[in-house]
């Protein structure tokens, strides 16, 4: 493979209160917020006119959503081609702990990582992601 990861796809992490740590951000560092956080929106290199997103999401501090992970944040990393990259982790010996959920803006799988963290793989759709967004910040 080419490549493997790509970007930063998201940060997500775990509060007491998703919408006080929302607001926080949004009156102090100007932050535009949606329900799920913000959508800091930029530009590809390799194509000016093409947008990217990394989404910044605090979630509530008893979700589900990294188990198996006890840990307190999850990165999302944006991939190029995931199902090839999925075999080919597979073969190295990763734990994968799902299967590839596919979406209209992206494909999606979690693996492990060597401290136990879970880690969410992302092969987006940037265009489709770009119409569903409300809350972005850009640069």
């Amino acid at each position: 493979m080419k490549n493997r990861v790509t970007g930063i796809g998201g940060i997500f992490f775990k509060v007491k209160d998703p919408d006080r740590t929302k607001s926080w951000y949004q009156k102090h560092l100007g932050l535009n917020i949606d329900q799920y956080g913000t959508a800091f929106e930029w530009r590809k290199s390799e194509d000016p006119d093409q947008k990217g997103f990394t989404q910044w999401s605090p979630m509530k501090e008893d979700t589900n959503y990294f188990q198996p992970s006890e840990k307190d944040f999850m990165i999302n990393y944006r991939v190029e081609n995931l199902v090839e990259l999925i075999k080919e982790l597979q073969v190295e010996g990763v734990t994968v702990l799902d299967e590839i959920e596919v979406t209209e803006y992206g494909k999606f799988v979690h693996i492990l990582d060597a401290d136990g963290h879970s880690v969410e793989l992302w092969e987006p759709i940037d265009s489709v992601y770009d119409s569903l967004v409300e809350g972005r910040t850009k640069s």
